[in-house]
């Protein structure tokens, strides 16, 4: 079996890429080569080996590599996040959309060939969802809920999503939209994403550094841990086809398990942890952030997630625990 994962070097593609090797299955199946794509070099301690191969580049420019040999399993994690869509329109076009419409003719070509139909998992968001005065947001929101983003960003993925889903539909592929949660407490450096705060105020104070909060503390928002989130990837991507418990039917996206949470619960927490790190924090509102945050929904409805045997985190305390046992663990922390 030959899976690859777009997006290797992402914090989630690490860890995904890492679950893979470390299992040496999917599916039931021996993983005889784990392909890892990304456009820096660094993905993590995996290196190039008998099982693991890395390709350094644009995912299109190496599409002719990635199926010169059946491909049974990707994982398209490799995305633009939120904040950069929205200053580059054209970026968020080029990365988020036009790769992932090559991706998908790529594996459309492999099964009009007659080789094995690719089953494309595509990791989309929330942000897909988006409230607006003449269409508000219901107070709990499925799969059912009508999609309207108010971001680049969340158009971006919603388009993509219905290109998966007609190719799905049409037999071309197998493909499995997973709408992620606001993941959270991301490990590593700030990047981009709009929603980045909501592990920089953990984060930074956690190692003794000064955090902007550009939210004000009553907003609430839809978060799920590294670890929850990779699992739910994997459970979601493993998961059989049919009608029965615990199979996946029919091709409409499944949003992941969500923990809800205000950003002064969040403060709270980190108090709670490590006392005075908190008056690390400085809350500094900045209307740009608040706009994109804000327009995505807090409370889902999670029978779908929970039909399929996902689960939420149980509560913040253990997000930020488990946080810090995976530093300590990568010789990050020392508390």
């Amino acid at each position: 079996m030959r899976v690859v994962v777009t997006g290797a070097a992402g914090f989630l593609g690490r860890q995904l890429a890492a679950t893979l090797l470390q299992r040496g299955m999917f599916a039931g199946r021996p993983i005889t080569r784990l392909v890892l794509v990304d456009r820096v070099g660094q993905v993590g301690t995996l290196t190039p080996g008998a099982h693991v191969e890395v390709l350094r580049g644009d995912l299109t420019d190496h599409l002719d590599g990635v199926f010169a040999q059946p491909v049974d399993v990707v994982f398209h994690l490799a995305a633009a996040v939120s904040a950069e869509c929205e200053s580059d329109f054209d970026l968020g076009m080029r990365v988020n959309v036009d790769a992932t419409r090559a991706l998908v003719d790529a594996a459309r070509t492999q099964s009009a060939a007659g080789g094995p139909v690719p089953r494309l998992v595509f990791t989309s968001s929330l942000a897909v969802y988006g409230s607006t005065p003449a269409v508000p947001l219901p107070p709990l929101v499925s799969e059912s809920t009508l999609p309207q983003p108010q971001s680049s960003y969340g158009a971006q993925k919603l388009i993509c999503e219905q290109l998966i889903s007609d190719c799905t539909r049409r037999g071309d592929l197998d493909g499995r939209i997973a709408r992620l949660m606001t993941v959270t407490v991301r490990p590593g450096a700030p990047n981009a994403a709009a929603s980045g705060f909501a592990s920089s105020i953990i984060r930074e104070p956690l190692a003794g550094l000064p955090a902007t909060c550009p939210v004000r503390p009553d907003l609430h928002l839809a978060i799920s841990s590294p670890r929850r989130t990779v699992q739910s990837i994997l459970r979601f991507a493993e998961a059989e086809r049919g009608t029965g418990p615990g199979q996946l039917n029919g091709p409409a996206p499944v949003n992941l398990p969500a923990l809800t949470v205000s950003v002064a619960d969040m403060l709270t927490t980190l108090r709670h942890i490590a006392g005075h790190a908190a008056d690390l924090v400085t809350i500094t509102p900045d209307p740009a952030v608040e706009a994109i945050v804000t327009s995505w929904p807090h409370a889902f409805d999670n029978q779908r997630a929970t039909a399929l045997g996902l689960q939420a985190d149980p509560d913040f305390l253990t997000v930020v625990q488990d946080h810090l046992a995976d530093q300590q663990a990568a010789g990050v922390l020392h508390v």
